[in-house]
């Protein structure tokens, strides 16, 4: 069973180390990701989750130990909803196949009801499939598939609702 919660800045340090982890396993897909000199990929918006209004930082525990993060931002709203976009959202692989990432994108849904936006690589195609997944069976069906100029991939748009 997987727990979710909004990470606190005391866990700001916490939340950039799982943020290596996640840029490592990443930089498979994204070739203009590179380390810095101090061999970090470091994650230039992490701040802004503390500082600007509508960004939610989250952590993941699996039997208490940390099993992974999400950053999500609530963009602006549309048609009345608010719309959220997951911004990053990672599970350690030890917990991937588990069940524990699509609870978890569960539990981000019904915590953050209105319309989403979910956007993967072109070249991510595990992401693609996961997420593809993941909001079939949240949504029963009910989403739409988008491109959109700037991004090179697919994004999921759909409307969560509480259940």
């Amino acid at each position: 069973m997987i727990t979710v919660h909004e990470a606190a800045y005391a866990d700001k340090s916490t939340l950039r180390n799982l943020l290596e982890l996640y840029k490592y396993d990443f930089s498979e897909f994204d070739p203009e990701d590179d380390l810095n000199e101090n061999g970090l990929y470091e994650y230039m918006y992490l701040d802004h989750y503390w500082t600007e209004e509508g960004r939610h930082p989250f952590l993941f525990r699996v039997g208490g130990k940390l099993a992974g993060f999400a950053l999500v931002r609530r963009l602006d709203m549309q048609n009345e909803f608010p719309v959220c976009e997951m911004a990053e959202f990672f599970i350690l692989k030890k917990y991937r196949r588990s069940g524990a990432g699509q609870q978890a994108a569960f539990e981000l849904f019904d915590r953050l009801p209105g319309k989403w936006k979910v956007a993967e690589m072109e070249t991510n195609v595990p992401a693609q499939r996961f997420w593809r997944k993941v909001i079939e069976q949240y949504t029963d069906g009910q989403f739409e598939e988008i491109r959109e100029e700037g991004w090179d991939g697919p994004i999921q748009v759909f409307v969560a609702a509480k259940r």
